[in-house]
């Protein structure tokens, strides 16, 4: 079996001032976020001037992907333009008939991965008959392509810190928190812890780590996984540690979420908490991890790969 062509399957996100809010709106339908939680995060997209950095690091993968594949590669959101549903209606206008698709989301669970196959029910629904066949690739939270570039990004971002920092360096690993209760929650907690592990053994030697979470939304009632990486850090400082460099482990690309709660946050409360700070850097299109997709696909078309 062969595909005719790739889709990568992303989060999305506003890219002007006028976007933030109706895409808000689209990530928390359902949800009951208090309107104050919406604002707030809307201020802070306000101040990056309502845009977000993962639709820009989509078309560079979309980019490296169409030169590195021998099929079209099309790109589509859950969240924000190019919606999902558009491009599966331009994708059967094409002539597409069977397309593998890329989820920009490396582990298994409900949030990281059920969610997009029923996006992808939905939007092939909305298209109707003609919508091509679509199978989504497996998770690749251990693949070699997902962890080398962090390895690589960890180095550098350890290379960064003062030289007299370096014996002393911990690994805080991030990545997006989930309620509790979610479905398949315990599978996603595995996989991160061992993303993080394969990425702690390959970085250089002798380094402590830890894994924590961000970017916590919903009601303040309901229990996520922790700890939050603010608190994580602040249990770093009453350790004795001195630096530590963030490695987001959850993410393939910045969204706005790396940005403000790692970039912003964490590294500015590092900073107050007197660590020396640096945080890694997302693959994005690290030739191994482009190399990784193409290697997805030929997986699937041999009939393995198809655990979400």
């Amino acid at each position: 079996m062969r595909y005719d062509a790739v889709l990568v399957l992303s989060f999305g996100g506003p890219e002007g001032p006028d976007d933030v809010m109706p895409f808000l709106a689209n990530v928390t339908r359902g949800r009951d976020v208090p309107p104050q939680r919406l604002e707030a995060v809307a201020a802070r997209y306000l101040e990056f001037g309502g845009v977000s950095p993962i639709n820009g690091a989509n078309r560079a993968l979309v980019a490296a992907l169409t030169a590195a594949l021998d099929v079209p590669v099309y790109w589509g959101n859950r969240n924000w333009h190019p919606l999902l549903a558009d491009t599966v209606a331009r994708m059967a206008a094409d002539g597409v008939e069977r397309a593998a698709c890329f989820v920009t989301s490396a582990y298994g669970g409900y949030s990281a991965s059920e969610r997009y196959v029923e996006d992808i029910v939905v939007a092939r629904a909305a298209v109707g008959g003609a919508a091509p066949l679509i199978d989504k690739l497996r998770p690749y939270y251990d693949h070699p392509g997902f962890i080398a570039p962090f390895v690589a990004s960890t180095t550098d971002a350890l290379a960064s810190l003062p030289a007299e920092a370096h014996a002393a360096v911990r690994l805080a690993f991030t990545a997006h928190s989930v309620p509790l209760a979610e479905r398949g929650v315990t599978d996603y907690v595995a996989q991160v812890d061992k993303a993080s592990a394969l990425v702690a053994a390959r970085a250089p030697a002798g380094r402590a780590y830890a894994v924590a979470w961000q970017s916590r939304s919903g009601p303040p009632g309901v229990p996520w996984l922790e700890p939050d990486i603010n608190a994580h850090l602040v249990a770093l400082r009453d350790e004795g540690a001195t630096a530590v460099v963030i490695v987001p482990i959850g993410f393939v690309a910045d969204h706005f979420e790396v940005v403000w709660d790692l970039d912003v946050e964490a590294l500015g409360r590092a900073r107050a908490l007197g660590l020396e700070a640096a945080r890694a850097a997302t693959p994005g299109t690290h030739p191994a991890f482009v190399e990784m997709v193409g290697e997805l696909v030929r997986e699937r078309e041999r009939g393995f790969g198809a655990t979400f």
